[in-house]
Order: structure tokens, then sequence, then C-alpha cells
């Protein structure tokens, strides 16, 4: 069975840590390494038909923005490495998505960078890491 990382990333420092970290284990274990953009998005909204259409039309800009600004960098850079490697960009909630895409595409560690957060909203509203913890059916390395 052929090892595949997902590195999930949000344009911080923590989150290039965890590239780094899934890189040196992609190398050391020849993984396929996936570099996945989650864009905070609800699927819920009560609109009139222009308003849908106007939210579809965003959605999709937003979708080839961040590829082109944030995933598309990354994966030229590491594929000039010569890894073998793939960029991912959805939107929805973070935790979930990743969790899906794990799913979908046959992940065996998900690697992850740890956000600081307050310690209110820490406990309030948890974090990426310890829900995918909790729900995903393989590792998931947090990477401070």
């Amino acid at each position: 069975m052929s090892s595949v990382l997902m590195v999930g990333i949000d344009c911080s420092e923590c989150a290039d840590r965890a590239i780094a970290y899934a890189v040196d284990h992609a190398k050391s274990s020849n993984a396929k390494l996936l570099i996945a953009h989650i864009i905070e998005w609800s699927p819920f909204s009560f609109s009139t038909v222009e308003e849908n259409f106007e939210r579809h039309k965003r959605r999709e800009e937003e979708l080839k923005r961040a590829h082109s600004e944030v995933i598309d960098p990354v994966v030229n850079r590491l594929q000039a490495e010569g890894l073998d490697v793939e960029g991912l960009v959805r939107h929805g909630n973070v935790a979930d998505t990743l969790h899906e895409l794990a799913v979908e595409n046959g992940v065996t560690n998900i690697v992850l960078g740890r956000q600081g957060k307050s310690k209110l909203k820490k406990h309030v509203f948890g974090s990426v890491g310890s829900h995918l913890v909790q729900a995903a059916e393989c590792p998931v390395t947090v990477v401070p």
C-alpha cells in the first residue's frame, strides 16, 4: 500500500512548517503529497435566485484565486523537487472537508500546522486538528 500524505494549508507559518514536515516524510517514504486549502463556506443561504447566482459566481472566482495564489506556487515548487504532488481547493467546513478529502483520496496521514488561538475561542469552538483527531480514519499529525 503506497502512502498518501495530505497537508491542510492556510497561508500561515504553521502551514509552512506542516509542508516542510510532510515533504521530509514524503521524500523518505516515496509518498504522494496532497496539498489542500479549504475556503470556509456555508452551504446555507436564504437568498433570491439572483443573489444565489452572484454567490455561485463569487465562489468559483474564489476557487480559481486560491489555486493560483495559494496552491499552485506550493505544488509547482514541490514538483520541481521531484515529488508527486497534487493540489486541492474546496469550499466548506475545514475539518469536515479535509476529512472527506482524506477518505476520497485514500490518505494515510493528515498533516496540519497548529494555529495559535485564544483559550476562549479554543474551548468554545475547538480546532480543526482536534476535530480531525476525533473523526479521521487515519493518523493526524499536528506540527507545532
